[in-house]
């Protein structure tokens, strides 16, 4: 049984950071004529964040219907309240997920937005300046942000859109009897197998019915992976089984590359860093991007399988929160996306197993023991971690 639910005759296009995905969303937005669904984790108040709000609001002052979902935390309590001050007097409509956590501590981590139900834009992109840090957003960073993004046309953009339409209906106030209708409308109408290029399939992750369903697209592109593995992604620490999968391939003879980002949060490097021995044992090679803020959530498997979206290779994104990646199958794409995780390696360091030899006692307890903080913290929050 697929992982993925591919449909064919899609237009893919990959997007290098904001200074491409920002131009393309706001023209669309612009020539928006029916309805737009925009979600995002963080929603900035830079001049990205406010060049993008304007598209919003110039849409609904043409009468296009505008639903707007960012995450209350990731977003931030005061921005969040400001963006729904701003837009509720321009038309837009506004939710935040999830404030004060009050149906626990999963977030909503997609970045999503479909446009006249034409075109969608999926990544893991958030609304801010390339040049500001994330959670320090008066922070130059030494370079742009790296991350990625993907514009579809195509059979593709009705899935992404149906999910947008769920996602605004949970996140207002729904009844258990409506829960249980919208549950069974996601079911009825799945979307036939495609069979023509270019096939692409969208996967997310949520507490409902999809609970593994990114972890499974990985696990099962991981284990059919014959030739090469390239990933790239900012916070790693996946589960056991994710991890073996990994390690397997390297162990079968697959080229097993991982680029991993370091320098944003100590501990989240301490935690990754415990991986490295056994991963570096079996054969993985090991990267890490130092340039600037590595944000990609990206992989390429063998020469015809790419993966482009919001969920990391950790516990918060595999396990809890709530998560949309695109899935494609198709060479041309496959090489235009290896072709730049490749040059991110080459900005990165290699990481070597002797570099470990001379790591001191007291630091590689340090490793030992955020991981076990770690996994603690996962086991408590999630269940299916390992």
């Amino acid at each position: 049984m697929h992982s993925v639910n591919y449909v064919g005759h899609n237009q893919v296009g990959l997007l290098e950071s904001g200074q491409a995905l920002f131009p393309a969303m706001i023209a669309a937005i612009d020539g928006a004529r029916q309805d737009i669904h925009f979600e995002t984790y963080i929603f900035g108040a830079d001049a990205t964040g406010l060049s993008v709000r304007a598209a919003l609001v110039r849409a609904a002052g043409r009468g296009v219907k505008v639903r707007v979902v960012t995450d209350w935390f990731g977003t931030g309590r005061r921005q969040a309240k400001l963006l729904g001050q701003a837009f509720a007097e321009a038309g837009v409509f506004y939710r935040a997920f999830n404030p004060w956590f009050r149906r626990g501590v999963t977030r909503t981590h997609r970045k999503i937005v479909v446009v006249d139900r034409k075109v969608a834009f999926v990544g893991g992109i958030n609304i801010n300046d390339d040049m500001l840090r994330d959670y320090r957003p008066h922070e130059p960073l030494p370079a742009p942000r790296w991350d990625f993004a993907v514009q579809v046309n195509g059979p593709l953009v009705a899935q992404i859109h149906r999910e947008t339409q769920a996602q605004w209906a949970r996140v207002g106030h729904l009844g258990f009897v409506r829960r249980l209708s919208l549950l069974r409308e996601m079911r009825e109408r799945p979307l036939p197998a495609g069979l023509a290029p270019m096939q692409a399939g969208f996967v997310v992750r949520d507490n409902l019915r999809n609970r593994r369903t990114i972890q499974r697209a990985y696990l099962h592109a991981l284990g059919r992976a014959r030739h090469s593995v390239l990933l790239a992604n900012p916070y790693f620490a996946p589960g056991r089984k994710f991890r073996e999968a990994l390690s397997h391939a390297a162990q079968r003879g697959v080229e097993v590359r991982l680029l991993i980002g370091v320098g944003e949060f100590w501990l989240q490097d301490m935690v990754a860093r415990s991986f490295y021995p056994k991963l570096l044992d079996c054969g993985v090679q090991i990267i890490e991007y130092r340039k600037t803020q590595l944000h990609a959530k990206v992989a390429v498997i063998d020469e015809d399988w790419s993966t482009v979206g919001s969920s990391n290779c950790d516990g918060l994104s595999l396990f809890l929160n709530q998560e949309a990646n695109v899935v494609v199958k198709d060479a041309q794409f496959a090489r235009t996306m290896r072709a730049h995780i490749e040059r991110g390696m080459a900005d990165g360091v290699a990481i070597h197993a002797d570099h470990f030899a001379h790591v001191g006692r007291f630091r590689r307890l340090g490793y030992g023991a955020a991981y076990f903080l770690y996994r603690v913290t996962m086991r408590i929050f999630t269940i299916g971690y390992a």
